[in-house]
């Protein structure tokens, strides 16, 4: 029997997809070589780790470290204390953050403005970010937390916790501003000409065409930034404030046992974690979208 054209058309459309045989055979040898991965990287993994411990267990110092560093008993005490001090931390890295991220926009904004006109702020937002970028923060958080009060300026609080996360926004505003910066510097000129060319101002083709892109192309950057300012955190106990590293320290004065630093920063690494994966998710994402020619 012999089909038309238009039957044996129907007639592929409806046959189910076969692959052939190499196919099969290499998408095999893909799960093996994936399986057999995983088994090596799992038994390296855990080599690795019994290494350790017994290198460390053995140590001849061992016993008095575990006892210093790791008593149960001081951690148990020292972890609702830690929690409660770390509730401080974590609402200074969201007021703070979002403090920094206006902030640097506007200076990086400020050193990218072009024309004669602007030279003096170009100049002043460029020795902020030269001046905050090269002090090293815990001298900007002892200037500013002890250095303050000891003006007695009227009208200006004297609060830890207020003038140390002034301290830490003012320097990592710099940081930040800088990252701005390259992302509005990573814009094709032609984008803002295109912009004007549609009638758009100055200031128009900032907000709507370069600003949205720079922003875009900045994310992991700037999660960077916010993680490390989410670690920086624990600086303000310097001045008096009760946050989570000031509430270890308080137990450790008083018990002469470090294991309450443990638990701190076990508590400050289990909240970067997530922040961390966050970070890589999105520069994984972005890479993709590159390379599939997508907008970054």
């Amino acid at each position: 029997m012999t089909l038309t054209k238009d039957e044996a058309g129907q007639e592929g459309v409806g046959d189910p997809y076969t692959p052939s045989q190499r196919r099969i055979e290499r998408e095999a040898l893909k799960r093996a070589r994936s399986r057999r991965a995983t088994a090596i990287a799992a038994v390296s993994t855990l080599l690795t780790a019994v290494v350790l411990y017994l290198v460390v267990v053995n140590a001849p110092g061992w016993p008095r470290t575990k006892e210093t560093f790791f008593n149960g008993q001081y951690a148990r005490e020292a972890f609702p204390k830690v929690l409660e001090g770390l509730w401080l931390n974590v609402r200074l890295l969201f007021v703070c953050g979002a403090a920094v991220l206006v902030l640097g926009m506007l200076i990086a904004i400020a050193r990218t403005l072009r024309g004669p006109v602007f030279f003096p702020l170009r100049v002043l937002a460029a020795a902020y970010t030269d001046f905050f970028r090269g002090l090293p923060l815990i001298i900007n958080l002892m200037i500013v937390v002890l250095g303050v009060p000891a003006l007695r300026l009227q009208g200006v609080t004297v609060d830890p916790v207020w003038l140390g996360g002034t301290a830490l926004t003012l320097t990592y505003s710099a940081y930040v501003a800088e990252v701005f910066r390259a992302g509005i510097e990573s814009v094709h000129p032609s984008q803002r000409a295109a912009a004007r060319s549609l009638g758009l101002s100055n200031r128009q083709a900032l907000r709507y065409v370069v600003l949205p892109q720079a922003v875009r192309r900045q994310v992991p950057p700037l999660l960077n930034d916010l993680v490390s300012l989410q670690k920086d955190t624990g600086l303000v106990s310097i001045g008096g404030a009760i946050d989570a590293v000031r509430a270890a320290d308080i137990i450790v004065g008083r018990s002469l046992n470090y294991t309450p630093y443990i638990v701190a920063g076990l508590v400050f690494v289990a909240l970067t974690i997530p922040m961390t994966r966050l970070t890589d998710w999105v520069t994984a994402r972005m890479d993709r979208r590159r390379a599939q020619g997508g907008v970054a």
